[in-house]
């Protein structure tokens, strides 16, 4: 079958936005440059991934919630260190129609500085904690690097979970609770990754500390997913987020915040992809099954009602499937789902049917079967498990392959992906070896940082392992 013009494994940066473009996932001919038209297919993975973090949220009792765009510039000027994160990056509204606002607007960067005035007339016993909160929303930030679809745009697809608590404590058991849900998730999204701590001067503005999730892509550089952050009482304090105790006395509320965003796309494309084009996983394909009719003259009515009634069943089960019946090859038929990354393909023609058979093509490989149609939907169940956990497995080959604890940094510039080395605590270390590897600090480890090693670049005893990688 057709391949993309670039191989995946000799540019991947080209052969990425070939893909998105082939796939039709989103339109980049916006006049805003990277604020893109979210095509239907796309817009349909992006909801199946939506579908799984409401299901998430609801399990664990969070309730959704929708806040204005616009945020008053008095809301957003009164954290010091989140205005100061964020203020290079924001879009500012002045006029409206002809007639200039009294006090500057913000188009959301993210939503603390919206929801949290808002909390505090929400909360005012223990007894309304936790507050458990989250949205899925557009948030706008001025990107001013290389734009690239669900990369680095400046119109983002968010989801954020805001949540309020008695105390420190609580919010811990929060971010636990918040790890498993990330886990869960990208499980099922075929994804594996790595929780590091982020170092102080790259945390989240406002934050007591942040746990980035990172992705290791194909080409070595680690995409960053997502982040779940600790924020202790720094922001109740100035937004005056406070509760009556059960002793009659008043305390600020304890904070966290998770947050994911259309960045998971660029994952699931760019892990799983290959040359033929996306392979999806099937918790999000749009479409699970596609079946082909294998037209014969004079047996098109047999073939297609057989087709159906497959189709029915599989979607009688919960299967997402389509029949392609449109008067084009099989084989144009074949190109074009496998270049959207339909999970299996099922090809039904006059000679199976005879049989009592379908022939079952698995997208991640170039292998055919043929099956009983007689509880063909148990076997395309079993097919479609398989592929997913062929799946995670090559994505956590890659992961694990691509890790390298090193001890100096000469070793260090030899290798590609992640890689940890000694660290003493001391940022200008830290940097040093940031500018020699041409990459990003991660962070620490969130499990099993100890280190006896010394720094490489000191010599001091090391305190723990940092981690390093080029990233987008």
């Amino acid at each position: 079958m057709p391949e993309t013009k670039v191989k995946k494994s000799e540019d991947f940066n080209e052969w990425y936005n070939e893909i998105v473009e082939l796939a039709d996932l989103c339109d980049k001919r916006y006049p805003i440059k990277g604020m893109n038209i979210w095509k239907p297919y796309g817009w349909k993975l992006m909801n199946n991934v939506d579908r799984l973090i409401r299901d998430e949220m609801q399990n664990t009792n969070h309730q959704e919630v929708c806040f204005p765009l616009l945020i008053p510039e008095s809301f957003f000027k009164k954290e010091e260190e989140h205005i100061e994160g964020f203020g290079k990056e924001v879009f500012w509204v002045t006029h409206a129609g002809l007639n200039q606002l009294e006090e500057r607007w913000l188009l959301r960067p993210t939503s603390e500085t919206a929801m949290y005035p808002i909390f505090s007339l929400w909360i005012r016993s223990h007894t309304d904690l936790p507050l458990k909160t989250f949205q899925i929303v557009n948030t706008f930030r001025y990107e001013t690097k290389q734009t690239r679809a669900f990369i680095r745009v400046r119109e983002i697809h968010f989801f954020e979970a805001h949540t309020c608590h008695v105390d420190f404590l609580d919010a811990e058991r929060q971010i636990k609770e918040d790890k498993e849900i990330a886990d869960r998730l990208l499980t099922k999204l075929c994804l594996p990754y790595v929780f590091s701590k982020r170092p102080e001067w790259d945390k989240f503005a406002g934050a007591f500390y942040t746990i980035s999730i990172d992705v290791l892509m194909p080409s070595g550089r680690t995409l960053q997913i997502g982040s779940i952050h600790q924020y202790r009482d720094n922001f109740s304090k100035p937004y005056e987020i406070s509760y009556e105790t059960e002793k009659g006395d008043h305390a600020f509320v304890h904070q966290t915040t998770y947050g994911m965003s259309e960045r998971l796309l660029g994952a699931l494309i760019g892990v799983h992809g290959d040359n033929k084009g996306l392979i999806m996983p099937p918790e999000v394909a749009p479409l699970q099954v596609v079946i082909i009719p294998i037209i014969f003259k004079g047996k098109e009515h047999t073939v297609l009602q057989e087709c159906k009634t497959l189709q029915a069943k599989l979607i009688h089960e919960g299967i997402r499937s389509h029949v392609d019946d449109r008067e084009i090859t099989p084989g144009n038929k074949y190109y074009d789902w496998e270049l959207k990354g339909v999970p299996l393909r099922i090809e039904i023609g006059p000679k199976d049917v005879e049989k009592n058979e379908l022939t079952i093509a698995r997208r991640d490989t170039t292998k055919k079967k043929s099956i009983s149609l007689k509880d063909a939907e148990k076997a395309i169940q079993t097919e479609l498990q398989s592929l997913e956990k062929t799946l995670y497995e090559n994505a956590e080959k890659l992961l694990n392959e691509n890790i390298h604890n090193v001890k100096m940094i000469e070793e260090a510039k030899e290798k590609i992906g992640i890689i940890a080395l000694p660290w003493c605590g001391n940022k200008d270390c830290a940097l040093k070896i940031e500018n020699v590897l041409e990459g990003n600090t991660l962070g620490e480890p969130i499990e099993n940082a100890e280190c006896r090693d010394p720094c490489p670049v000191c010599g001091g005893p090391a305190k723990t392992w940092m981690r390093y990688a080029k990233s987008y």
